[in-house]
């Protein structure tokens, strides 16, 4: 059986960000899973606002859709804005709407949300969630949540120094990771 691959997106424009540390710990925790591994992080990326009336796409861009395309599954990591995801991983999300009808058909997707108080985190999951179920794919049962005020969450190099956090990562990602050997995008409604 051939490794599923997990495709990460997201964190903050900022690269210290706790939702960009989050990211990089799942994807750490997925490839110990036996998972092949990408991050698009949205600070790196040249992505327009998605151009709904022109199917030119920047490098970016087609790099960003070939992973996605070729994805078993997903995890997608935001901060919490204003009690919603943040405008750059929802541009992220909105180019998979080159893959429609289909969009992300029988994939799992881990959902993490970051944000500085305890309002936005849980307000910004949901509203992740929801885009995962638009896109026809299925938000693993746990999803994690991180509230700025959690004062041991990440440490300064960018690791997870929290254990009941960690273990609420690592039962995600085998989620996530469990779910894409069950139904591996091969067996999903083909873009």
């Amino acid at each position: 059986m051939t490794a599923p691959f997990v495709v990460g997106i997201g964190g903050s424009t900022r690269p210290d960000s706790t939702s960009d540390a989050m990211l990089r710990s799942a994807l750490r925790i997925a490839a110990e899973l036996g998972a092949d591994t990408d991050h698009f992080h949205p600070g790196e990326l040249d992505l327009p606002l998605y151009p709904v009336h022109t199917t030119e796409r920047t490098e970016d861009a087609r790099r960003w859709l070939d992973a996605a395309a070729r994805a078993d599954a997903l995890i997608v990591a935001t901060p919490g804005y204003h009690g919603t995801i943040s405008a750059s991983v929802k541009n992220m999300l909105d180019y998979l709407d080159d893959f429609k009808p289909t969009y992300l058909d029988g994939r799992a997707v881990g959902c993490i949300a970051c944000s500085f108080g305890d309002q936005a985190a849980p307000q910004a999951l949901t509203a992740l969630r929801s885009v995962v179920h638009a896109l026809r794919a299925w938000p693993t049962p746990l999803g994690v949540t991180v509230s700025g005020y959690y004062p041991t969450a990440v440490d300064g190099a960018g690791a997870i120094s929290d254990p009941a956090l960690l273990q609420r990562l690592q039962l995600m990602c085998e989620q996530v990771v469990t779910f894409a050997r069950v139904w591996p995008r091969g067996r999903a409604i083909q873009n």
